[in-house]
């Protein structure tokens, strides 16, 4: 394998020249060794910024400050990376020092090095495409690295909604299908008054599409981008009309209403609108760990638990106890919803953290917020496939934890008061009678009128009367 000679301010370094990225990614392989994570596992993050890339050559071009054979050429070269291609190039690690000056100058330098091969070039032959003085004209780190971190997690938040509305449509299907199963509802961990599985189903679906509503909300925070603010805001080193343009060549490669910050000096410090996505992402994992761990407790048994449901069987759950299935789905997304919960804490201080007029702390945010778009769009969309989808109602052992619950007392308490039922419930409790037996027995109602107040139409509805 050759080598090629690049050099940077700091000096002179050997480059395989086998590899597109330079010197200045060649020096943070070396410092950065934190994650073990390196940009090329986040390929949505490198295509957003190659979209960034080539709608700034294409506004350079456009302003008439890079020749049309230079920008042309790094538009191609911009292409195929949003194709997909030389993901193997994006090797820094995803946490580093810098505000993210070495993921721009990776993605610079492999830029550079792709168009220059398709301009007749060898890689390194900066003097004919240069990574700083032409695939980062009138840019820098500070608008770049923020800008494509927003359009990526645009991109992410896109599959998260989509998977938030397949497992919505999974969870009214249930809603309709258990409509009339009734069940015992439980506050703090004891029995209330009953419910219908139907309703569990539906409240779970209420709060997707709540989540659905908020994440909506902050995907569109992504839209606002700082392109042309260069180092601080103030738009130095570059074009007055370029922000303008880069926004219009932008939305026009990825059909997305991309449009400039109102204040760019606010919008190159400011990285309150990544808190605000994952707070909103950590209200989602929330519920969606709260939904598949009331499942997992529905499920419990099969013979001496709630058994409620049957959640779909996937794998054994004992190297020792024969014919034992866990609820894996639900302990796996409860699992990847705690990652969410934690990663908003470290995007919450990275963003507290940046100082005056930038916050060197952007690659701690953009790596914790991928993580938690991954992670918790696939634990939507296993949770909706592998447990919701296919989980069936024990309808039978629902209505006999009902009938056989103290919490119906409750539905006595309009026709004989609170202290009759609390004793009622009393005797229930230490005799293990029924509700419906011991009224009887004391002579408080008829059978009629107990099977009458314990009709689930009674129970599910308010049907106090009015005093006359």
């Amino acid at each position: 394998m050759g080598t090629r000679k690049e050099h940077d301010f700091i000096g002179e370094l050997s480059i395989p020249d086998d590899v597109y990225y330079g010197v200045q990614t060649y020096r943070a392989i070396d410092n950065f060794h934190f994650t073990g994570r390196k940009l090329k596992d986040y390929p949505f993050f490198i295509k957003a910024f190659a979209q960034i890339k080539k709608a700034a050559a294409l506004a350079n071009k456009q302003v008439g400050v890079l020749d049309a054979d230079k920008a042309d050429a790094l538009a191609k070269a911009c292409d195929r990376l949003i194709a997909g291609e030389f993901l193997d190039q994006f090797v820094v690690d995803m946490v580093q020092g810098g505000a993210g000056t070495s993921t721009n100058m990776n993605v610079n330098e492999v830029l550079t090095n792709i168009a220059l091969e398709s301009m007749g070039h060898a890689k390194g032959e900066y003097q004919y495409l240069h990574p700083n003085d032409h695939t980062n004209l009138g840019q820098s780190t500070n608008d770049t690295y923020p800008s494509s971190i927003k359009v990526a997690t645009y991109a992410k938040l896109t599959d998260v909604l989509k998977a938030l509305a397949e497992l919505k449509a999974e969870l009214e299907k249930k809603a309709v299908a258990f409509k009339d199963i009734i069940k015992m509802g439980r506050t703090e961990l004891e029995d209330a008054v009953p419910t219908t599985l139907g309703n569990t189903f539906h409240a779970f679906a209420s709060y997707v599409q709540a989540d659905i509503d908020r994440l909506t909300y902050a995907r569109e925070l992504m839209t606002h981008l700082n392109m042309g603010a260069t180092a601080i805001g103030t738009g130095i080193n570059c074009h007055a009309d370029f922000k303008f343009v880069v926004e219009q060549k932008l939305q026009e490669i990825t059909g997305v209403d991309f449009k400039p910050a109102e204040d760019f000096i606010a919008a190159t410090q400011d990285t309150a609108d990544f808190v605000f996505v994952s707070g909103a992402l950590k209200t989602a994992a929330v519920r969606i760990s709260k939904i598949a761990n009331d499942l997992r407790l529905m499920n419990s048994g099969p013979r001496c638990g709630l058994a409620e449901i049957n959640l779909p069987k996937m794998q054994p759950g004992s190297s020792i106890m024969p014919g034992k299935v866990n609820p894996v789905i639900c302990e796996s997304v409860g699992e990847a919803c705690y990652e969410v919960m934690g990663n908003d804490l470290t995007i919450t201080l990275c963003s507290e953290r940046g100082e005056f007029e930038l916050n060197a702390f952007e690659p701690g945010i953009a790596y914790a917020l991928f993580n938690s778009l991954c992670i918790f769009e696939n634990a939507v969309l296993t949770l909706s496939s592998k447990a919701i989808k296919d989980l069936t109602a024990n309808e039978d052992s629902c209505k006999k934890l009902v009938l056989n619950s103290v919490g119906i007392v409750t539905a006595f308490n309009p026709i004989l008061g609170y202290e009759k039922s609390a004793s009622i419930a009393k005797e229930a409790l230490q005799t293990g009678k029924s509700v419906a037996e011991i009224c009887l027995e004391r002579g408080y109602l008829s059978k009629e009128q107990i099977d009458e107040i314990l009709d689930p139409k009674n129970m599910l509805n308010p049907h106090m009367q009015a005093k006359k």
